[in-house]
């Protein structure tokens, strides 16, 4: 009985059984590889900003250490913080929140596992729209939860709200909603939004939107659901600094919601995280000081290397939608391969260059494979010339 028993206890915890390790590993380890044997590698693989931080911010996480802010934060984040971004939403995002509405967290991942964690139960199902951020899925079963898949392209040609009728259950206590959308682009308009708001309400829903993309809109508006009349109080919303502020390895976001789920995140974060380090805080308030400036020079950098890798896919006979936002391009490799992780292994040990295969986002993303383009534009026109090649 007691060899029984222990032998029970030897095990992984169930929930864990059906979250796996992203696809993304192998080509970065095959990249590493071929860098490692000498070889070139065109590297679009990735999915961080081109740029550096800023200098202001990195003096500001200098300037905390000497000034010693180096001590326990509130799990919640430090109050200045939190007021910054209370005027952060309100002009950038119109959404009016208050400063116990926001809650900061250890990048924008970290906010989406504690909102799916704070709203989702055993068996709930969760809508999806597809193709989507390889994380989402695997975190919506890390909650026991089911993912239906919401195909973004047919819902956008035969209607939302038809899609979206067609796959909503019982069951169902939750919508994902990103936009702009990685890895394809797709920036949702407003008329959009309102149409899954207004079927979020009908059906009693709650609304977990991604906003990591906000500032990268080169086609059309970005539109915070939360902002849409009625949706604040069924809507929790995910930032993050690190695509805006070239912030990735820093580790820093934010969720907004209220109650009561802000409290169930808030227990979240207390007993995974206890919250992100100070100095690091302190740094995210200068980087929203930054002028609008910075965005605006960065989305025209952005969208000179946005058209020089789309118009050269195009030509060189990858058919690829201009994309509205991010800084993805989703191109068809259909003409290689029907198996988009086939195609992705034949660009990469033919031709050097490094995609990411598109059915790691979800069957919707087969026959495609992601390129970023941010990168240099003579990084881009290199890699152009590899496939060329190939061609």
């Amino acid at each position: 009985m007691a060899t029984s028993a222990r032998e029970s206890a030897l095990r992984v915890a169930k929930r864990l059984d059906e979250v796996g390790f992203s696809d993304i590993v192998v080509i970065r380890n095959k990249v590493m590889e071929l860098r490692a044997a000498g070889q070139t590698v065109h590297a679009f693989h990735g999915g961080e900003p081109f740029f550096e931080t800023p200098d202001a911010i990195k003096q500001a996480l200098y300037a905390a250490t000497e000034e010693n802010k180096t001590r326990y934060a509130p799990s919640s984040g430090i109050a200045p913080l939190r007021a910054a971004l209370v005027d952060k939403l309100r002009e950038r995002n119109g959404i009016e929140a208050t400063a116990d509405e926001v809650l900061i967290t250890v990048g924008g991942a970290h906010a989406l596992y504690c909102a799916f964690h704070a709203v989702l139960d055993p068996g709930s199902d969760c809508l999806l729209f597809s193709p989507y951020w390889t994380p989402i899925a695997d975190m919506i079963r890390g909650t026991e939860a089911r993912p239906v898949y919401v195909p973004t392209s047919t819902a956008r040609r035969s209607g939302i709200t038809t899609t979206l009728e067609q796959l909503t259950t019982p069951e169902t206590r939750a919508i994902y909603y990103n936009t702009p959308q990685n890895p394809s682009g797709v920036v949702f308009t407003r008329a959009e939004a309102e149409e899954v708001a207004q079927f979020a309400k009908q059906h009693d829903l709650m609304v977990i939107a991604d906003e990591a993309y906000e500032d990268l809109v080169y086609d059309g508006e970005h539109v915070s659901i939360a902002s849409l009349p009625g949706m604040a109080e069924r809507t929790i919303s995910a930032y993050t600094f690190s695509k805006s502020y070239a912030m990735t390895g820093w580790r820093i976001g934010y969720a907004v919601a209220q109650e009561p789920w802000m409290t169930a995140m808030r227990k979240l974060v207390l007993y995974s995280t206890n919250g992100v380090p100070t100095m690091l805080q302190w740094a995210a308030v200068e980087a929203l000081r930054l002028s609008p400036d910075h965005h605006q020079k960065r989305l025209a950098e952005y969208r000179e290397r946005r058209e020089a890798l789309v118009e050269g896919l195009n030509t060189i006979g990858f058919d690829c939608e201009m994309p509205a936002g991010a800084f993805y391009a989703f191109p068809s490799v259909t003409r290689l391969s029907n198996d988009s992780r086939k195609a992705a292994a034949m660009l990469l040990e033919k031709a050097h260059v490094a995609t990411i295969p598109g059915a790691v986002f979800g069957s919707q993303g087969e026959g495609h494979v992601r390129f970023s383009y941010s990168t240099t534009v003579a990084a881009i026109q290199q890699g152009l010339e590899a496939l060329r090649r190939l061609t």
